[in-house]
């Protein structure tokens, strides 16, 4: 098929050129000149179509001229304005059809398609039979409303249809304005110039359309002069109308208006005419709701769109293959990228390794085994920035299933100012703890020890004088100095950790000796590896985690026996402590009681992680992991990408295949990962 494309280069035009190829069209491509219609700007005269792309009235006038000089000739203008008497202007300047501002490329190949049809059907091959001129405008009229052609657009083509049909001057679309108490003219043919897009009639019973709307039936007038039911409105006076029938324009929850083809000259209408302008309205009807449900739609949508626009929280959508396919603009400020850079992405690119690495593991896990580690639980997650760096947030995650849709949204808050909060309040508690160790230390210790000395000599004295008082004198003695002891042993448990790498070693171990003395539990400590801790800060929220964990399992598990295990290498260091206490059930860990919420912020902010197992007939097991190269104790909590990597996922096991942790009632703590669906 050949076809011209006429306009000013554009983006528009480039994709109209393109969708014509693809549809097998020979395309000629010419731009507006000053003195000739676009047929002999391109040195041809033989077109099937002419598509005007982002016309302008000077280029209208000459496409114009074009199918008044070519009665085959399709006229297809692009780009007109949405208003009604500019697509009135459009239609009146022989257009045979008409796109709107906004087009798509998938809409544009539709609307060919139709322009193809009737080119092969009426010009290329003329059918030997053919339905009623009537069947044929519904039918016209129908293929093109499911198009998708613009309301405005296909209302403009039924009424210069309907004109033709019944062989009439005048022909009108009302659009009812309940506001307004009146019926406007939306598409129009053989008014008044601007009557299209502005003249109204009233909605009441005084006027033909009124009347019509009022009665929801088919109104007949064979001569408007002779009426009762109404007062002939001076619209259809003024035109010398005579005769005309009108329809309802159907809709819910009320009609949409009135179609009304009118003749000047004085004519019956029978049966017939009346069931055709019944069965154009219906098909004007189903256009009205569809319109008005994609209208709804993009307002939803717009709603829905501004909503997650403004939201502070990320919003991330991903589908069953965790490619990116959608990301707001808080998503952009948390994790640096635009939506430009990361829609069709794996979202794994907002992962740091090595949970990068394994995520399409994780899809698959899931997809298969439909088990969850995340989806409809939340946790706290790390994510990784377009410049590289990590930093903790929180993550939730839904699932979403529309017909076909299958697809996964997350919502995604950075918590790096409330990790560095939490770390701020745990070293003013360690520096408080370590003022208090020191005053009993060289405070009330010091002054034990010197209570204790002058003790002794008084027993001494009183011994060397024989008198009755000195095993009184004695016992106070011995009192002194395991009072001594107590505050010395307080002092070390409040400043547990020495500035040397294995400062934390040698507190582990007196904390293994304590609680044996002072719990009457056994408890050993047993080490592999090197024992060094090179970050003072990690080892001191380390050691309070072990101290944690065997002061709950002597007060709350009733263990008889814990074990201490610590072990260090170039890759992690890992530290874990067992007993054999009455354990407790996972979903019950969320208690009023901080200790273990404490443990869990501490295991965040030195960047590693930590997993409780337990079980009423097996005890319980805490274990602490920190990533060997990682740097902890940092002022703000974030980790660059050289730094090691963040921990395990959720729902990983330690190296003796305990089950994921639930602390705080979530799920394990810290830990990298999927940030929208695992």
């Amino acid at each position: 098929m050949d076809t011209l494309v006429y306009g000013p280069a554009s983006q528009n035009r480039t994709v109209v050129e393109r969708v014509l190829r693809e549809r097998g069209h020979a395309v000629d491509v010419a731009a507006p000149s000053h003195d000739a219609p676009p047929t002999e700007e391109a040195g041809r005269f033989a077109y099937d179509v002419c598509v005007v792309v982002d016309s302008e009235p000077p280029v209208l006038r000459r496409a114009e001229e074009c199918t008044q000089q070519y009665d085959d000739l399709q006229l297809v203008l692009i780009g007109v304005d949405r208003d009604p008497e500019s697509i009135h202007r459009a239609f009146e300047a022989g257009a045979s059809d008409v796109i709107l501002d906004g087009f798509d490329a998938d809409r544009l190949s539709t609307r060919l398609g139709l322009v193809e049809q009737y080119v092969e059907s009426n010009i290329h091959r003329p059918p030997e039979a053919s339905p009623s001129r009537h069947q044929a405008v519904v039918a016209e009229i129908g293929r093109r409303a499911l198009a998708g052609t613009e309301l405005e657009v296909l209302m403009a083509q039924a009424v210069r249809a309907v004109a033709k049909a019944l062989d009439l001057s005048m022909c009108k679309v009302l659009e009812h304005d309940p506001a307004q108490n009146c019926l406007r003219i939306k598409a129009g043919i053989g008014w008044s110039a601007g009557a299209v897009g502005s003249a109204t009639v009233t909605d009441g019973t005084e006027s033909q359309a009124g009347y019509t709307l009022q009665a929801d039936a088919p109104v007949v007038v064979e001569d408007i002069n002779e009426e009762s039911r109404f007062t002939p409105p001076d619209l259809l006076t003024a035109h010398g109308a005579t005769s005309g029938v009108s329809v309802v324009i159907a809709s819910t929850p009320s009609p949409y208006g009135i179609l009304g083809a009118h003749s000047t000259d004085r004519r019956g209408f029978d049966e017939e005419d009346v069931y055709f302008l019944q069965s154009v309205s219906n098909v004007l009807a189903g256009a009205v709701e569809r319109a008005r449900t994609e209208r709804a739609l993009r307002e939803s949508e717009a709603r829905a769109t501004s909503i997650i626009d403004t939201t502070v929280d990320g919003i991330i959508t991903i589908d069953t293959g965790g490619i990116i396919q959608s990301f707001n603009a808080a998503a952009e400020r948390i994790f640096g990228y635009t939506a430009e850079e990361v829609m069709g992405k794996n979202v794994k690119v907002l992962m740091p390794q090595p949970y990068r690495e394994e995520h399409d593991s994780y899809m698959r896990s899931y997809h298969d085994t439909g088990r969850r580690r995340i989806i409809g639980i939340g946790r706290e997650v790390t994510g990784r920035r377009k410049d590289g760096s990590t930093f903790p947030m929180d993550l939730a995650v839904s699932e979403v299933h529309t017909g076909s849709v299958h697809a996964f949204t997350g919502i995604v808050r950075d918590i790096s100012e409330r990790r560095r909060l939490e770390k701020e309040i745990l070293d003013i508690s360690e520096q408080e703890r370590r003022r208090i160790g020191q005053d009993l230390h060289d405070g009330l210790g010091q002054m034990l020890t010197g209570i204790g000395l002058l003790s002794q000599n008084l027993s001494r004295q009183l011994r060397n004088e024989d008198s009755e008082l000195v095993d009184e004198a004695e016992e106070i003695t011995d009192l002194i100095k395991e009072a001594d002891q107590y505050a010395r042993d307080l002092a070390r448990g409040l400043t547990p950790v020495d500035l040397e790498a294995n400062g934390l070693s040698k507190a582990l171990q007196r904390l293994s000796d304590n609680a044996e003395r002072l719990f009457g539990v056994e408890c050993t400590l047993d080490e592999a590896g090197t024992g060094l801790v090179h970050n003072a800060t990690a080892a001191t929220h380390m050691y309070r985690i072990a101290q944690e964990a065997v002061s709950n399992a002597v007060r709350h598990g009733s263990a008889e026996r814990i074990k201490i295990a610590f072990a260090s290498g170039a890759e992690q260091i890992r530290l874990r402590i067992q007993d054999d206490g009455v354990g407790f059930s996972p979903e019950n860990i969320d208690g009023p009681g901080m200790g273990v919420h404490i443990m869990n912020y501490r295991a965040r902010i030195i960047g590693g992680t930590l997993e409780i197992s337990s079980t009423p007939a097996g005890g319980t097991t805490v274990t602490c992991t920190l990533p060997g190269g990682a740097s902890p104790g940092g002022g703000d909590g974030e980790r660059s990408a050289q730094e090691g990597p963040p921990g395990p996922p959720v729902g990983t096991t330690d190296g003796n295949g305990t089950g994921p942790s639930n602390i705080g009632g979530g799920p394990s703590s810290g830990g990298g990962g999927c940030p929208v669906a695992h």
